[in-house]
């Protein structure tokens, strides 16, 4: 699970962290070339009003999600969707978050079946805090642990789950590990990457694994997503 995670969230962060170290210089850098140049101009700074005393803030991104459908499917399937999440936030680094996520593809099968490439999906119902890590106005890195619900199912008919080696079609407990790596882009609108863990607990039935799985059976996997956050006026 930690080597999971690790690279899942260090590589990305690793990459916000030096975007954040370099972008005072280069603004800096940018603003002395202005002024040296001869004529009269006028610096514009689209980040000057950038604050972290917003209450309220909202994010849409495309998700990318890979799983196992099954205890005993070596083919994983990779799954698109959305990653829907708001905030609200009662203090400068922590908040309470809640998301809604959406992921669909195809999967191979995990036993001998003339059935090809069903689809799979998985909707996430999770909300827990986060906390404001590193930031200044060009950026920031939020860290978040969300527990709730996984819906998984299977779109196999007319084969049931068990016949191609499927979990059960059902709601089980999920926990999300992970983060958001923001590029501020004005006072209200921000670039926003999320790379996180998923962990479910989905159970089957009506056949066996080789090797013997636990049942229900514990699953890590990974996620990320990409897309735009909207921060709202209203402040702490």
């Amino acid at each position: 699970m930690m080597r999971l995670f690790v690279r899942t969230f260090a590589a990305p962060a690793a990459l916000a962290v030096l975007a954040l170290y370099l972008a005072p210089r280069a603004q800096a850098q940018s603003t002395a070339a202005t002024t040296a140049a001869n004529g009269t101009y006028i610096v514009v700074d689209p980040l000057a009003k950038v604050r972290y005393d917003n209450r309220y803030d909202f994010s849409l991104g495309m998700a990318y999600g890979h799983i196992h459908a099954g205890p005993a499917a070596l083919q994983g399937a990779n799954l698109g969707g959305l990653d829907l999440s708001a905030s609200y936030w009662f203090s400068k680094h922590w908040a309470v978050e809640g998301s809604g996520r959406y992921y669909l593809g195809t999967s191979g099968v995990a036993t001998a079946s003339t059935l090809k490439g069903p689809f799979v999906s998985e909707q996430f119902f999770v909300a827990g805090p986060e906390w404001l890590g590193p930031h200044n106005k060009h950026g920031d890195i939020i860290f978040h642990v969300l527990g709730g619900g996984a819906h998984f199912l299977s779109h196999d008919w007319p084969l049931t789950p068990t016949k191609v080696g499927f979990f059960d079609n059902q709601i089980a407990p999920a926990v999300v590990f992970g983060g958001h790596i923001d590029l501020n882009r004005s006072e209200h609108w921000v670039f926003r990457m999320t790379p996180d863990a998923l962990y479910t607990r989905y159970g089957y039935s009506g056949f066996t694994t080789t090797p013997p799985t636990t049942n229900p059976h514990n699953n890590w996997n990974a996620a990320f997503s990409v897309g735009i956050e909207y921060k709202f006026s209203k402040k702490r």
